[in-house]
């Protein structure tokens, strides 16, 4: 039989970014449900980011596992399509940790992976919004070296990483 219990993870797992396909979907969708009311204010559910995604030519989405176990999701927004997103670099669209995986680290790892990734790939600049006040991720992501444009995104402060002149910063 086998084993029920989670294995132990910390901030020494490995994050690697997986392909969501019919295995694992199920499991990517019900990490939505660990969060608190707060932050499933402030991001889509993941299913419904799966299914939002199968309508625009525009996005990817990768679950994000720490030594195999599923802790979260990412996706981003290239160009424009129908939804009207356009920026001149990507759009980090959603992005959530499951809330017994949060503050080891992984969100950090899962990003800093991306955002190496753009780089390679001579993207200039990641754009990225999200809500202000109880349990925002605003400051984890200021410590990335995201900054605010100025605008708002319906009630979402709109962020800007400069991926061209982007260093890695120990925390």
């Amino acid at each position: 039989m086998k084993e029920l219990i989670e294995p132990e993870l910390d901030e020494n797992s490995q994050v690697t970014l997986q392909k969501i396909t019919a295995d694992n979907f199920s499991e990517i969708c019900l990490l939505s449900h660990t969060l608190s009311e707060a932050q499933r204010n402030m991001v889509a559910d993941n299913a419904y980011s799966m299914v939002e995604a199968q309508f625009s030519d525009c996005a990817w989405y990768r679950g994000i596992y720490a030594d195999d176990v599923p802790v979260g999701f990412i996706m981003l927004h290239s160009g424009l399509d129908d939804d009207e997103l356009e920026y001149d670099g990507i759009m980090l669209w959603r992005f959530m940790i499951a809330e017994p995986y949060q503050k080891l680290g992984f969100g950090r790892k899962a990003l800093v992976q991306v955002i190496q990734y753009l780089k390679r790939k001579g993207y200039p600049r990641l754009y990225n919004s999200c809500g202000e006040g109880e349990e925002s991720p605003f400051e984890f992501y200021k410590k990335l070296g995201f900054v605010p444009t100025g605008a708002y995104m319906d009630d979402e402060c709109e962020l800007v990483l400069d991926i061209t002149h982007w260093q890695e910063q120990e925390e």
